[in-house]
């Protein structure tokens, strides 16, 4: 486990996930004000199962200051091919520096498991997000209908080596 700081002072922990994290991340997902309205359906029966935990590498910001240690977000990394599969913060902790401490640890886990680069394909809503912690557009994925009947930006996060 490590313990950082977030830019307004708060100290957050982030930690692997287990598999009894997967209904709280679930509702993470489910729960996103990124994914209402037009956007709903993209997340309507998406699930977090224990099984997803177990085989990628996800981790969870948790608040050391939250009552019974409250997952604040979470990212899922997936090595082959590399992506940033998942990257949630909870909606009330937003602004916080928590998505930066998230990015900048799959950074570290990347370099970790010896990768060079890693792939996102992004909400629209986050886009900007992602160019401000550095990931590099790389083209657009197309809509899969019915589920995602949008095109998404794709992303690229480049891992120098240390």
């Amino acid at each position: 486990m490590r313990s950082r700081t977030s830019p307004v002072g708060q100290p957050i922990t982030i930690r692997r996930a287990v598999a009894r994290d997967a209904k709280r991340l679930t509702r993470l997902v489910r729960g996103s004000g990124a994914y209402q309205g037009k956007y709903a359906a993209a997340v309507a029966g998406y699930r977090v199962g224990p099984d997803y935990i177990e085989a990628h590498r996800a981790f969870v910001a948790v608040g050391a200051d939250e009552p019974g240690g409250r997952v604040l977000g979470f990212y899922s990394l997936v090595l082959a091919p590399p992506e940033l599969d998942l990257l949630f913060v909870a909606d009330e902790a937003q602004g916080r520096g928590i998505g930066r401490l998230l990015v900048a640890h799959m950074q570290s886990e990347a370099r970790a498991a010896g990768l060079d680069r890693v792939k996102v394909v992004s909400h629209l809503p986050a886009e900007d997000f992602y160019h401000r912690t550095g990931a590099v557009r790389t083209g657009t994925a197309l809509a899969n209908p019915p589920a995602v009947p949008w095109d998404r930006p794709e992303f690229e996060f480049r891992i120098p080596p240390e």
